[in-house]
């Protein structure tokens, strides 16, 4: 203690890594609010990363009015990490068992365990397949928030083909813009971070450290859309894909994905992670900030998607170390967990009513914003020939 004492004293910063995922959750609300002042105002990334990010941003907007940020966790790292299998054979458990041997500590893995429990990252074309039966068009632009993804372009071509609208800091950037930062991970994830952080709506394939800071933030800042993957009920839904009609699939996909949506008031107070979920740092909506227009609250344009008021600093963000899914099963704290089994089929035939709000309504092509269900039926032929080749 007399060493760190001494260097404190003479650095006036102390700097403790690898301690997000171990500090405790609930705290006292004043403890609650120091975090956020820390989190989403006392620190900031250094000028050269913001300038880049949000040049990245303005290179978005001005392809599309609106756009997606997609945090695809699918390094190898990430696979090997979580114990996963994707069906590469022979050659990925070669691959990602040599990787995993780097964490000592790690237990024996169980794929199949891991996928029913919600615990492995979707694949890129889970992703897409879940944003698609969301109600988003091919025509909508997607920024991906990522490294290396393992599998490289045979990996992402079923979402491309999906999205073909499909960017990234390396395409949006010049050469000479991206270079500084090529060697410093953590540069090129906070790149990342602000540009997710500008996003429309943002979508995760996992639930890690990253994902849940960036969902809290922008609950902080005047709501902006989150969407996480129920995975452990999606996986049943991906397992048996072949066995459906894509209007089914996809009408089974916003049953399962209610309080996953990123809906204002989706987790109650107190529940959920923090970081995901700072309840105690944003204020109550009352009759009085509803109509004031200077209030830290959410407006929507006539589009349906939620623009945040103002533009804060972006907070520092480090390494992330490659974590497992802490999908929970009930978010909304109503007690109740979905389950799609084969002996339900009128849950399949379930349509969106008013009652039952999820991200249809957030279509970004303002033609197809019908909220029975209609856009997403017209593009079932379409889908099912992309996904039968």
């Amino acid at each position: 203690m007399s060493k760190l004492s001494k260097n404190l004293h003479k650095k006036e910063a102390l700097r403790l890594t690898k301690y997000d995922y171990r500090l405790s959750n609930k705290l006292d609300t004043d403890l609650q609010k120091l975090r956020c002042r820390v989190n989403y105002h006392a620190l900031r990334f250094t000028d050269p990363i913001q300038e880049l990010g949000k040049r990245l941003i303005q290179r978005m907007r001005e392809k599309s009015r609106y756009f997606i940020a997609l945090h695809l966790r699918f390094e190898s790292d990430m696979l090997a990490f979580s114990g996963c299998y994707y069906g590469g054979g022979e050659k990925e458990r070669r691959d990602l068992g040599a990787i995993r041997k780097r964490w000592k500590t790690l237990h024996t893995s169980n794929p199949e365990k891991g996928r029913r429990q919600g615990r492995c990252p979707l694949t890129p074309e889970e992703v897409g397949l879940l944003l698609r039966a969301l109600g988003y068009g091919s025509d909508v632009h997607i920024y991906a928030a990522s490294g290396e993804i393992y599998g490289g372009e045979e990996t992402l071509a079923p979402l491309k083909a999906l999205f073909p609208n499909y960017h990234t800091k390396e395409s949006l950037s010049r050469k000479d813009e991206l270079t500084p930062f090529l060697a410093h991970s953590s540069r090129m994830a906070a790149i990342d971070f602000i540009v997710c952080d500008g996003s429309d709506a943002f979508v995760t394939n996992n639930n890690g450290n990253m994902a849940k800071i960036l969902a809290g933030r922008r609950r902080y800042f005047g709501h902006r859309r989150t969407i996480r993957p129920n995975a452990k009920q999606l996986y049943h839904l991906f397992t048996n894909r072949g066995n459906m009609s894509w209007d089914k699939f996809s009408s089974q996909v916003r049953k399962v994905q209610k309080g996953f949506i990123g809906d204002p008031m989706e987790v109650k107070p107190g529940r959920g992670e923090f970081h995901a979920y700072p309840a105690a740092c944003i204020c109550e909506k009352t009759d009085e900030n509803k109509s004031n227009p200077g209030s830290n609250q959410e407006i929507v344009n006539r589009t349906g998607i939620r623009k945040a008021i103002g533009e804060p600093a972006y907070p520092v963000y480090t390494d992330e170390e490659a974590d497992g899914s802490d999908t929970e099963d009930d978010p909304t704290g109503t007690g109740e967990e979905v389950v799609i089994t084969e002996d339900d089929p009128a849950a399949g035939e379930e349509m969106v009513t008013e009652d039952d709000p999820t991200v249809t309504e957030e279509v970004i092509d303002t033609e197809a914003e019908a909220d029975d269900g209609s856009s997403v039926r017209q593009e079932g032929s379409e889908l099912e020939e992309i996904l039968s080749d």
